[in-house]
């Protein structure tokens, strides 16, 4: 939500250790044995960045309007009727490179129970961009700990692939997303979801399109689409004043537990 950047400066020497890492990071997520994508929030990566130096404040929320609230394992909250809550406060580092902190993940119980139950961080890297370029590339790394009726296993991360182009008043952009355990009691593999969005700007401040969020499985066994949580969200980003919102109505499907979820995302003016 965030605005992106005008202008970028190349980063020779960052650009080389960052990728070091990132490659250490993928070899690592293979290997490991991960578990769900969080839900704290239910956004397609672009490459919005908060400028160096500044701080910028976006707030997610969701709510499960209609679904399946069996629980997958005993002592989790029932997904039904629940309401996530995450500001989400981001830095910008340099030109290149934002810090996020996702601080409280907080829920509305279906009993009207507020709690907060974790933390999250997240390094965001955007590929410096060169004169008349239409696509943007980057990587984002996350990690956190969650209370047990969220996940059982309590310490997870994601790793996300970061592609776009904008193309006049259209923009479309993917996100490949591995999502993987750190620690915790129980064998959960890491997993492969495609998430995609496609907008049409129709206006000075209203934009609108389609997002998808495709699970495919563990990464050592990809497939069985129907088998694996999908969603489909029509959404519509708008800028008033100082203020961004999105607003977003999915429909879950294949194994989704959630059938009908609205979401939210408001960009705070807060530096």
């Amino acid at each position: 939500m965030r605005p992106a950047q005008t202008h970028v400066l190349p980063l020779v020497q960052p650009l080389r250790s960052t990728g070091t890492a990132l490659l250490a990071t993928l070899s690592f997520l293979l290997i490991a044995h991960p578990a769900h994508a969080a839900d704290e929030e239910i956004q397609v990566y672009m490459d919005d960045m908060s400028q160096a130096g500044h701080f910028g404040l976006d707030v997610h929320a969701n709510y499960v309007v209609d679904g399946n609230g069996a629980p997958d394992y005993a002592g989790e909250q029932s997904p039904l009727h629940r309401l996530r809550l995450t500001p989400e406060f981001a830095y910008g580092l340099t030109d290149n490179i934002e810090l996020g902190m996702y601080l409280p993940l907080a829920d509305v119980s279906s009993q009207g129970k507020l709690s907060a139950d974790g933390v999250k961080f997240r390094i965001k890297y955007i590929t410096p961009e060169k004169p008349g370029q239409s696509w943007f590339s980057g990587l984002n790394l996350e990690v956190g700990q969650v209370g047990r009726k969220l996940d059982v296993n309590p310490y997870n991360g994601e790793l996300k692939g970061i592609l776009g182009k904008r193309s006049g008043p259209w923009t479309f952009a993917v996100n490949l997303n591995l999502d993987f355990k750190i620690s915790g009691p129980e064998s959960a593999p890491t997993t492969l979801e495609i998430a995609t969005r496609v907008t049409r700007k129709i206006g000075r401040n209203l934009t609108i399109g389609l997002e998808n969020y495709n699970g495919m499985g563990p990464v050592n066994s990809l497939g069985h689409f129907a088998a694996n949580d999908q969603a489909a969200y029509l959404v519509a980003d708008s800028r008033l004043g100082k203020w961004d919102l999105e607003l977003g109505l999915g429909a879950g499907y294949g194994a989704s537990r959630d059938h009908t979820i609205v979401k939210a995302i408001i960009g705070v003016p807060f530096d």
